[in-house]
C-alpha cells in the first residue's frame, strides 16, 4: 500500500526477516504494571554501543503516540521524525521528492511508497539524526514499506508498539472535542471542559465515530502484525492502557536497558 496523508495516521503489513543473535547480550527485564506485557530488550551484537539510536514507535490512532514521542525526544534527544510532518514539509518547500508527492496529492492518488521512502532515507540521513540518532514516527506502517526502507540499509534497532485494547480506543476517540476558538483538546471524561460557557462550543470531529475508530484499529491491527514478524526481537509491545507516565516509564526502562545492552555486548 502506498502512503496516505491521513487525520489519523494509517497502518502496517508481511515477512520475517532472520532473528538477531542476542546469545551474549545481557540486559534487565522490564516487567509493564499489569503484568508482563515487556519482554528483556537486547541489542544486537553488530551494533556499536556509542552509535546513535534508531528506535521506530507505532500505536493505533488515539493510543497515546504522540505524548510519548514528545517525552522520548526530550530524554533521549533523539530527533523525532513524523512522516505526515515530512511530507507536508517537503510539498511546502518544493523539493524534488515534494513536487512528485504533489502531483499524486492533486490527482487525488496515493503517493507511491518509494516517494515516501526516498524522502525518509534522505531525512534520517541528515546530520541531526545521524548525530543524535532518530525516533520514525508511526512508520513503516506496511510490511511493502518496512521492505523498502530496509533497501535502503534503514531498520529500526527497538520497535515500539503501544498496545491498547480496541474498546478502551473507542472511549478515547468518542469522548475527545475540540474547542474551536482555541484549538484546546477536551476529553468528556478524562479531560473535561473547564467551564460550560466552553462546553458549549466545543466540537466533535467528523471521524471521530465509534465505527470509523473501530475501522481504523481493523486495519492498524491487520497491517501491523506482519511488520512485528518483520522486525521480530526488535519488537517490544507497551501496555498503553494506563496513565501517560505510567505507559512512558515503561518506554524509558525499555530504552535504557537496550543502552545497556549494546555496551554489555
Amino acid at each position: 500500500p502506498a502512503f496516505i496523508l491521513p487525520n489519523h495516521p494509517p497502518m502496517m503489513a508481511s515477512q520475517s526477516r532472520p532473528r538477531r543473535d542476542f546469545r551474549d547480550a545481557r540486559v534487565s527485564r522490564v516487567t509493564a504494571a499489569r503484568g508482563s506485557s515487556l519482554r528483556a530488550v537486547r541489542a544486537p551484537l553488530a551494533v556499536c554501543a556509542s552509535s546513535p539510536m534508531q528506535v521506530s514507535i507505532a500505536g493505533a490512532p488515539a493510543s497515546g503516540k504522540g505524548t510519548q514521542c514528545a517525552s522520548i525526544v526530550r530524554d533521549f534527544g533523539l530527533v523525532h521524525v513524523s512522516v505526515g510532518d515530512l511530507l507536508r514539509a517537503e510539498v511546502a518547500a518544493g523539493t524534488e521528492n515534494g513536487k512528485q508527492a504533489k502531483e499524486y496529492m492533486d490527482r487525488g492518488d496515493l503517493v507511491p511508497n518509494e516517494v515516501v521512502v526516498g524522502m525518509v532515507a534522505s531525512r534520517l540521513s541528515a546530520e541531526d539524526c545521524v548525530e543524535n540518532g532518530w525516533l520514525l514516527d508511526g512508520y513503516p506502517r506496511s510490511e511493502d514499506q518496512a521492505t523498502a526502507l530496509a533497501s535502503t540499509g534503514i531498520e529500526p534497532e527497538l520497535f515500539l508498539l503501544l498496545d491498547v485494547p480496541e474498546d478502551i480506543l473507542v472511549e478515547r476517540v468518542t469522548g475527545r472535542r475540540l474547542d474551536p476558538e482555541t484549538g484546546d483538546i477536551y476529553h468528556m471524561k478524562f479531560k473535561p471542559p473547564p467551564s460550560e460557557e466552553i462546553a458549549a462550543r466545543l466540537t466533535t470531529r467528523s471521524d471521530d465515530t465509534e465505527e470509523a475508530c473501530r475501522y481504523r484499529y481493523k486495519v492498524f491491527t491487520e497491517q501491523t502484525e506482519p511488520v512485528m514478524r518483520r522486525y521480530g526481537d526488535a519488537v517490544v509491545r507497551i501496555d498503553g492502557d494506563r496513565a501517560p507516565d505510567d505507559v512512558y516509564e515503561d518506554i524509558a526502562s525499555t530504552i535504557k536497558s537496550y543502552k545497556e545492552s549494546r555496551v554489555a555486548a
